[in-house]
């Protein structure tokens, strides 16, 4: 009977301490670039239901992906650390400990990922990472086409890789990213009240395929009509290809819509339900738009950033800033915080703090609980990116290496060894180089980019492998860098 008292007791009190916990939703985009917002400053993309979260949030303009392309920077956002080796690394190798996914676990919460992995197979898979519904997710960076059946292109060809669940439970007409938060939707909606749960959507939009539903593209055809964009050409060379210049196609407008429209799908549902003041939501992008080819030839560019520089593959700001808002009603009070520095790397910290009150240590990623709370300020902070695989090719940038400390961006260009220096308080398009101008400030940055390099570029950070397989052939299960 004591036993039994004692089993009931402790339920009871495990349920209390689990109602006392925050849902967490986080809805991440793929490829949408700063400014593919009104809020941010798009005149051709309408997003209400996206600027009404960001006015109910604490919005960032100073907001960072780790890495300018898509798995380094989501493997950055999981891991919480420097994207060095600049692949998916190995997942399945990261201790219990270190594993945020487990420790929400551990506290009590549902979790689920819905929508774009890119992270790995097997034991990388997300239900080896810790979480316990997923859907559409797997080792796809992209889908065929947004369309059913999803994983066959226009051409007919079969996609690289097939984007799990969605063919079979989609019919002619289905739009991937509706299917998604649907999924998402039923998620919510299927968990048990008296339990937290963690929910994670990441969009395959805004990625290519650049296709959106025809009323979505016919609307903003016909916006369109009545833009003018003055003298603004509509590209201009840069490195070694071109950057787009102007916010003109109609197909991406409809895209970033149906994301948009989606995004106010699932606040709805919150409200309803009555869990949106206890739902901490985070909204970003994994980097930068797509504004950039390279000398392979004219790629279909859909997008610009300005008036950042460059786009998705470049450390420029273009590439890498992105948009990043933080709602929780009754706890974070709204407002625009404009000089705190933020990566995606620090998104699991805070929300762990947030959540359960604990941290996680000896990772890169830091917690900026007390950012949102308005109790400090990450202005001066020193920030790090290296991007060694450039792609010439198909999105026109180089080698680069950066470090943002304060208003000041040093850039390295590492096979020139050439040196550009931006204050970026004053100058964030990068227009004015301050490298020969301001000299001590130039080596002082260069310093400390330098010392980075030294303790981060190392075999045991950018060298991540699967071991390999008992029995293998010398060489053999080597993941190609």
């Amino acid at each position: 009977m004591k036993k039994i008292t004692f089993l009931i007791a402790f339920c009871l009190s495990a349920l209390a301490y689990a109602q006392d916990k925050p849902n967490i939703l986080i809805i991440h985009t793929d490829d949408l670039g700063y400014h593919d917002l009104s809020f941010t400053g798009s005149q051709l993309y309408n997003t209400d239901h996206i600027d009404q979260l960001a006015k109910e949030s604490v919005s960032f303009t100073n907001a960072y992906s780790s890495y300018p392309r898509c798995t380094p920077s989501r493997y950055a956002m999981i891991t919480s650390t420097y994207p060095v080796n600049e692949d998916k690394g190995f997942l399945g190798g990261i201790p219990d400990e270190k594993n945020f996914i487990k420790q929400f676990v551990n506290a009590g919460y549902n979790t689920s990922y819905v929508g774009k992995w890119h992270l790995g197979k097997g034991p990388s898979k997300p239900e080896k990472f810790g979480f316990n519904h997923t859907y559409a997710a797997g080792e796809a960076g992209g889908v065929g086409s947004r369309f059913h059946p999803f994983n066959t292109q226009k051409n007919g060809k079969q996609a690289k890789y097939d984007v799990p669940n969605v063919k079979e439970d989609g019919k002619e007409g289905d739009y991937i990213s509706d299917m998604m938060t649907s999924e998402t939707i039923k998620f919510i909606k299927s968990n048990h009240k008296d339990q937290p749960f963690l929910a994670v959507l990441a969009y395959y939009a805004v990625h290519t395929p650049i296709e959106a539903k025809p009323e979505d593209e016919a609307r903003n055809k016909e916006q369109l009509k009545s833009m003018d964009f003055g003298d603004t050409p509509e590209y201009i060379e840069e490195g070694h290809g071109r950057r787009k210049m102007r916010q003109d196609d109609a197909a991406y407008a409809g895209m970033v819509e149906n994301v948009d429209e989606n995004v106010g799908k699932l606040l709805q549902t919150l409200k309803d339900m009555g869990i949106d003041k206890n739902t901490i939501i985070v909204f970003s992008s994994d980097h930068g738009g797509l504004s950039n080819d390279g000398h392979k030839g004219k790629r279909h560019l859909a997008t610009t950033n300005l008036p950042l520089k460059a786009g998705k593959g470049w450390l420029y700001e273009g590439g890498i800033r992105v948009p990043l808002f933080v709602k929780w009603a009754d706890q974070l009070k709204p407002r625009v915080d404009d000089e705190s520095i933020i990566l995606g790397m620090d998104v699991f910290p805070t929300l762990l703090e947030l959540a359960t009150n604990k941290t996680v240590e000896g990772l890169d990623g830091k917690s900026y609980a007390s950012v949102l709370k308005a109790k400090d300020n990450w202005k001066d902070r020193t920030v790090f990116w290296i991007s060694r695989k450039a792609r010439p090719h198909s999105t026109g940038d180089s080698k680069m290496a950066v470090v943002r400390s304060g208003d000041y961006k040093l850039i390295e260009y590492l096979e020139t060894k050439a040196l550009e220096l931006y204050n970026l308080k004053e100058d964030v398009s990068e227009e004015t180089n301050l490298a020969e101008k301001e000299t001590a400030k130039k080596e002082q940055l260069y310093t400390l980019l330098k010392g980075w390099k030294k303790a981060y570029l190392i075999p045991s950070k950018t060298k991540i492998r699967k071991p390999k397989a008992e029995g293998d052939k010398k060489g053999k299960g080597k993941k190609k860098n």
